[in-house]
């Protein structure tokens, strides 16, 4: 059970990265991209084929700037060419699918046997065990730390600012398409880094890896906050790494309690489902606890 524990704790690091850009996209910005699908699955991909060179750190940082391009492309659909966000994220990922097919060399599964990654070279140094545990760890926590302080520079807080009410940026001075163009492009290139992770991770990349990876992501933000609350960028930042590793630590549990690991999708669905719906049942409950507490004042008198 530790074992599982720590492989859930290092998956929910890589994860937490896909939370940290949807907190960027969806909560900053207040925009619903679905680029992320396809965005994490390029990360993977230029990973992969990188890695098989003999160049794991480049593949990361390859990866990222993949990612980033695939949101560039979805800023520009969007403020310049005026499609809806959303239709514009699902024609980037739609485009991304063949794309990431191109990358592999047209194959649907790239497999990195025998071939070092960025954790078979830490285990040189930290040993077997801590290694994929640190390496994923310091993906998540520095990404983290650099997203929160770049929130808080002049064009973090003009990102924000943005996702507030574009109007007054506009009124500002402050071009909302070119904030909006760096928030989508910075939350694709962490998606895509969570896919290049993930890929040297599990040694291979597949174009089916990215398949519900934004309801995954949107699920640990919302568990995240639940936990820590709302309200500030650090409790938001926070919140995303720490819901990610929750909602994987309660996959474990699940599944380790499941009669079957072909309940592996229900029961991710119903995590889903219950991390989505809760702060509106949270609500309710409070709601119908007040009306309680009032009607007993009233019987009272």
């Amino acid at each position: 059970m530790a074992l599982l524990l720590k492989g859930a704790v290092e998956t929910g690091f890589i994860y937490a990265l896909v939370a940290l850009a949807l907190y960027l996209s969806f909560r900053v910005l207040d925009i619903a991209d679905l680029t992320t699908d396809g965005s994490f699955v390029l990360g993977s991909a230029v990973s992969a084929v990188l890695a098989s060179a003999g160049h794991p750190v480049l593949g990361l940082l390859g990866g990222f700037l993949a990612g980033c391009l695939a949101g560039l492309v979805t800023a520009f659909l969007h403020t310049r060419m005026k499609v809806q966000a959303i239709l514009a994220g699902i024609i980037t990922m739609t485009g991304l699918y063949t794309v990431n097919l191109w990358v592999m060399g047209g194959r649907a599964d790239l497999q990195l046997l025998r071939v070092d990654t960025v954790f078979t070279k830490m285990q040189k140094l930290a040993g077997p065990l801590a290694a994929k545990l640190i390496v994923t760890g310091i993906a998540a926590g520095g990404m983290a730390l650099l997203l929160g302080l770049f929130l808080k520079t002049q064009l973090g807080l003009s990102l924000r600012a943005t996702g507030d009410n574009r109007d007054m940026v506009s009124a500002s001075s402050v071009d909302p398409a070119l904030t909006i163009t760096v928030g989508l492009s910075l939350a694709n290139g962490l998606t895509a880094l969570s896919g290049a992770v993930l890929a040297q991770y599990q040694m291979a990349s597949s174009v089916s890896l990215g398949t519900g990876v934004v309801v995954i992501g949107l699920a640990s933000l919302i568990i995240g906050e639940v936990l820590v609350g709302r309200g500030g960028v650090a409790r938001g930042v926070l919140g995303a790494v720490l819901g990610a590793v929750v909602y994987r630590i309660l996959m474990v549990i699940a599944l380790k309690n499941s009669p079957s690991p072909s309940n592996m999708k229900l029961i991710s669905a119903l995590i889903v489902a219950v991390a989505i719906s809760w702060p509106a049942a949270a609500q309710w409950l409070k709601l119908k606890k007040r009306q309680k507490a009032a009607k007993g004042g009233r019987e009272k008198c």
